[in-house]
C-alpha cells in the first residue's frame, strides 16, 4: 500500500509539472496585457502554441548537426527528472527523491543550459552564437546564485535534501524570519526572475538583440522548437515551485496520497500569489539596458553570500 502511494505521488507531481507549467506562463501573459490595457492572450495560449508547432514541419539548416537535433529531447527529459526529486507539488518523498539532493538538482539544471549551449553552437547560425556568449555572461553568476543558495540552506538545516529543509522550516517556525533566510529568500527571489525571463530589458534597434534565453532558439522550429517552449515553461514553473514551497510558503502540502491531489490547487493557490508579486514587479519597473543585466545578478549573488556568511555564524 506505501508503495503504491508513492506511485501515484510520484505520477501526480510528474503530471502536474508537464501539464501545468503552460497554464501558469499563459495566465501571467494575459494578466499582464490586461494591466497594460491591452486584450491579450487567452490563459491557455501556450498550449495552443506548443499544438501548433507540433503539427509544423521541423526545418534543420545543413550546417546543424546531430546535437542539434538531440538536445531538446534530452533538456527535456531533465526538467523531467528534476520534477522526480524535488518537492515541486508534494512535499513528501516520492520514488526517486533518495537519488539527487538540492546540489544535484542544480546541476541538472546547469547540464540542461549546457545542452543547449551546444546546440545553439551546432546551428552554424552567427546570432544563436552571439547570444551564448551573452547567456554565458550572465549564467556565471546565476549559477553561482543557486549553488551558493543550497549550500547556506544545508549548513543551517544539516542535509541538502530539499524534503528535509521543506520540513525544517514548517516545524521551526521561528527560523522563517531570520536574517539568514530572509537573505535567502530575497537572493533566490531574484534568481527566478532572472530564470524566468522577468526582467524587463530595454533594447535599441532590433528586438532580437535584447533576447537572452529565447536567443538560442532562434535557429528552431516545429516540433523541436515545441519541445523546448515546453522545457522553458516546465523550468520556470520547477524553479518557482522550489521558492514557493522550500523558501516562501512552505506550509500547506499534503503529503500523501489523495491528498496529493488537493496540492494541485493549493500549489495554483500559491503561484496565483507570485504571478501577482511578479506582475507588479515587471509593470513598474523601468526597464534595464541589456549590460544591467550582470549588475542585478551580482546584487543576488552579494545576498546569496550574505546568507552564506550568516549560515556559518548560526552555526
Amino acid at each position: 500500500m506505501y508503495w503504491m502511494g508513492l506511485v501515484e505521488n510520484t505520477i501526480i507531481q510528474l503530471l502536474g509539472v508537464i501539464l501545468l507549467s503552460p497554464l501558469i506562463v499563459g495566465i501571467y501573459a494575459s494578466l499582464k496585457s490586461k494591466i497594460e490595457l491591452k486584450k491579450g492572450p487567452s490563459f491557455f495560449q501556450p498550449y495552443y502554441d506548443v499544438i501548433k508547432l507540433l503539427k509544423k514541419e521541423t526545418v534543420v539548416s545543413k550546417n546543424s548537426g546531430f546535437v542539434f537535433v538531440i538536445v531538446p529531447y534530452v533538456v527535456f527529459g531533465i526538467y523531467c527528472l528534476i520534477a522526480l526529486v524535488i518537492p515541486v507539488i508534494i512535499s513528501a518523498p516520492i520514488y526517486f527523491t533518495a537519488t539527487v539532493d538540492f546540489l544535484g538538482g542544480a546541476l541538472l539544471f546547469a547540464l540542461a543550459a549546457f545542452l543547449k549551449y551546444l546546440a545553439a553552437m551546432d546551428s552554424g547560425s552567427n546570432f544563436t552564437t552571439m547570444s551564448v556568449a551573452r547567456s554565458v555572461s550572465f549564467n556565471y553568476l546565476s549559477e553561482a546564485t543557486l549553488i551558493t543558495v543550497f549550500f547556506s540552506v544545508a549548513l543551517i538545516t544539516g542535509t541538502n535534501n530539499p524534503y528535509v529543509i521543506n520540513n525544517f522550516i514548517i516545524t521551526h517556525p521561528s527560523s522563517y524570519l531570520d536574517l539568514d533566510h530572509v537573505f535567502a529568500i530575497v537572493a533566490f527571489f531574484m534568481l527566478f526572475i532572472f530564470e524566468s525571463g522577468r526582467i524587463p530589458v530595454e533594447s535599441s534597434g532590433l528586438m532580437e538583440l535584447g533576447m537572452i534565453d529565447d536567443g538560442l532558439n532562434y535557429e528552431y522550429s516545429g516540433k523541436l522548437l515545441a519541445i523546448l517552449k515546453w522545457g522553458s515553461y516546465m523550468k520556470q514553473f520547477l524553479l518557482g515551485s522550489v521558492f514557493l514551497n522550500v523558501f516562501l510558503i512552505p506550509w500547506g502540502l499534503f503529503t500523501s496520497f489523495p491528498g496529493s491531489i488537493i496540492d494541485l490547487g493549493i500549489m495554483f493557490g500559491k503561484w496565483l500569489i507570485l504571478i501577482l508579486v511578479l506582475l507588479v514587479i515587471e509593470t513598474s519597473l523601468a526597464k534595464l539596458r541589456l549590460f544591467k543585466v550582470q549588475d542585478y545578478l551580482a546584487v543576488a549573488f552579494t545576498f546569496s553570500l550574505l546568507f552564506l556568511i550568516f549560515s556559518v555564524m548560526m552555526k
